[in-house]
């Protein structure tokens, strides 16, 4: 490989934007000795270009306020997208495109929503599009879907991969503390966000579920289709009943490939303790896979953060100068398969997706509650594999009964507890969590 230049063009500075400018300029000789390549950070853009100052950033030669400088200068190889969101963001992408630079994101929502747009821009264009930093954060998963497990047909894909859902969840397991208490304590430590909507409510992780299912299935899947639901409704009194049942409770992204259809969903899971994934605490992210050939692999690390994500993509970077080196401008789809960018598979209705299931009454400490209850659940073939009763209560206080279900049809366990939920001696919505895996009662 001959010694070349290639010119790299970043907008925006913010944490991962900052994160990528030291990762290639603090780590340029490893990567020059590793690849033979120069990997030149030539230009920033940020609307407050002015106010940031670093050891870095000052080793950058032109500094602007305007994207298109960038975008508009003929010698940038690499254009790369770090400002977020959504409008501001695509139209840097597919001017980019349109100008015939490769480029590179870590924008998962803007790729969940609007990314068959992009997709086919960049084919048509025939530039490269990489986006390793949209999902597990510094975690290589994208590069290993489309490429090292390009023999494998993918089957499952379940993920942490929302570090700040995690964190909440983890705290509460190990310090008994309610979500409240330990999401003003995440924002303080600078955890969660000070709008944690996206995080809490399951939006983040599903636009990250919504880019490896449709890499790992061949098809394109709808971001409107995934289910999502958030972790706002869990209680330590949940966490303290999983605890009873050798379980653990996750925010899981769930996709599964069926022979006519897949699912793809984001909620609370409970998992039972032993299983890998039920291990992975606090901000750290894994993906755990399932395919025909190589089995089960899971994939670990920190889901966040400007020097993992800012890795991620750098390792974009260095993967599209290689090709440019070697004119190699096609020589991986954008998303890994060669088929049309649309949607070949339908996604599954939660409401038809087969399930065990935990469900936590909180119903008046009466003589009769219970079996009334059990028998809504028998009347829509509901069966039960666990019952817990209250313990130190007084007669009349309301109680918490949990019961776990076996297999059943999600629309069952809907239609039981929105009849049990209007009984009188219910006093609250009833918690569902859908499990995963057998459990140990």
């Amino acid at each position: 490989m001959s010694d070349r230049r290639v010119n790299v063009g970043i907008v925006g500075y913010g944490t991962v934007g900052k994160g990528t400018v030291n990762v290639l300029i603090d780590n340029a000789n490893v990567i020059k000795e590793k690849t033979g390549i120069d990997i030149f950070v030539k230009s920033v853009a940020d609307l407050k270009i002015n106010e940031f100052d670093d050891q870095f950033l000052r080793k950058v030669p032109n500094k602007y306020t305007d994207a298109d400088m960038i975008i508009n200068d003929p010698v940038i190889d690499i254009v790369v997208e770090l400002i977020g969101g959504y409008n501001a963001a695509k139209k840097v992408i597919l001017d980019a495109i349109e100008k015939k630079k490769h480029v590179v994101t870590a924008n998962k929502a803007l790729l969940a929503v609007y990314g068959t747009e992009i997709f086919k821009k960049a084919e048509e264009k025939s530039v490269q599009l990489g986006f390793e930093g949209s999902v597990g954060g510094g975690i290589p998963i994208i590069k290993v879907l489309k490429e090292d497990l390009a023999a494998n047909n993918i089957k499952e894909i379940y993920g942490i991969i929302n570090g700040t859902a995690n964190y909440i969840l983890t705290r509460m397991e190990k310090e008994g503390k309610e979500f409240d208490e330990v999401l003003k304590d995440a924002q303080r430590l600078g955890y969660a966000e000070a709008d944690p909507t996206f995080d809490i409510e399951g939006i983040d992780t599903a636009h990250k579920i919504t880019i490896l299912s449709s890499i790992a299935f061949n098809t394109i899947i709808p971001f409107d289709k995934v289910f999502v639901e958030g972790i706002s409704s869990i209680k330590q009194v949940d966490i303290d009943f999983a605890k009873k049942l050798n379980c653990k409770i996750k925010l899981l992204a769930i996709a599964k490939k069926h022979e006519n259809d897949i699912e793809v969903r984001v909620h609370p899971t409970m998992i039972p303790e032993r299983y890998i994934l039920s291990k992975v605490e606090n901000v750290f992210n894994a993906i755990y896979l399932v395919s025909d050939k190589l089995d089960r692999t899971i994939h670990y690390g920190r889901g966040a953060g400007g020097l993992p994500t800012g890795s991620a993509v750098a390792g974009d970077i260095i993967s599209i100068a290689r090709d440019i080196i070697c004119g190699c401008h096609k020589r991986v789809p954008v998303l890994g398969f060669t088929k049309e960018y649309r949607s070949y598979f339908p996604v599954k209705n939660i409401d038809d997706i087969r399930s065990s299931f935990y469900l936590r009454f909180m119903a008046l400490d009466k003589p009769g509650v219970l079996s009334k209850i059990a028998g809504v659940l028998g009347k829509y073939n509901i069966s039960i594999s666990a019952a817990i009763q209250p313990g130190d209560y007084s007669p009349g206080d309301v109680v918490p009964l949990v019961f776990m279900t076996h297999e059943t049809i999600g629309r069952h366990v809907s239609d039981a507890v929105r009849e049990i939920d209007s009984m009188e001696y219910v006093k609250s919505k009833t918690v569902v969590i859908r499990v995963e895996g057998a459990h140990r009662g």
